[in-house]
């Protein structure tokens, strides 16, 4: 797979539109998102872990939180050895990269299916909202949860660009 293929077949339009990231800043902002993706990851299974109400509207499914909490340690551990080591450097075909990048993904579309329980409910037997201890609503869940998928973002632009 040549990613920088479909990076010429764009004409190279975001890359031009970003001139003014240098690769030093850039790689600094994807070593600051990984860090911040492990905490994502960490607070959102210790928010919602036991058997106590937590907050939201309706408990969270073990299984999606076991998903978002194994994909995401997974996917922060395979991108860092992609960082750390380089593999792949500059050609875009490394297949630790993809990996990684399809456990952020999994990563992130589990986390936006737990932010769900802070929908609204309606109805005559809908239960009222929970709070806790965290915060007084969903803000703290929804910039860690909307951050990851701009960061999951930014990681996949400098993945087929070959930024990183």
């Amino acid at each position: 797979m040549q990613f920088p293929m479909i990076a010429q077949a764009l004409g190279y339009a975001a890359s031009d539109a970003l001139d003014w990231v240098t690769s030093e800043k850039l790689t600094l902002g994807i070593y600051v998102l990984t860090a911040l993706a492990l905490v994502v990851v960490v607070l959102t299974r210790v928010r919602l872990r036991g058997d106590d109400p937590v907050a939201g509207r309706l408990q969270t499914s073990s299984l999606l939180l076991n998903v978002h909490t194994i994909a995401g340690l997974a996917a922060v551990a395979t991108w860092t050895v992609f960082l750390v080591t380089g593999f792949g450097d500059g050609t875009g075909d490394s297949q630790i990269g993809v990996a990684a990048l399809g456990l952020f993904w999994l990563t992130t579309v589990a986390g936006l299916m737990i932010l769900v329980r802070w929908m609204p409910s309606r109805g005559r037997h809908s239960s009222a909202a929970i709070g806790d201890s965290w915060s007084s609503g969903p803000g703290l869940s929804i910039l860690a949860h909307l951050g990851m998928l701009v960061g999951v973002c930014i990681f996949t632009w400098a993945y087929v660009l070959s930024k990183i």
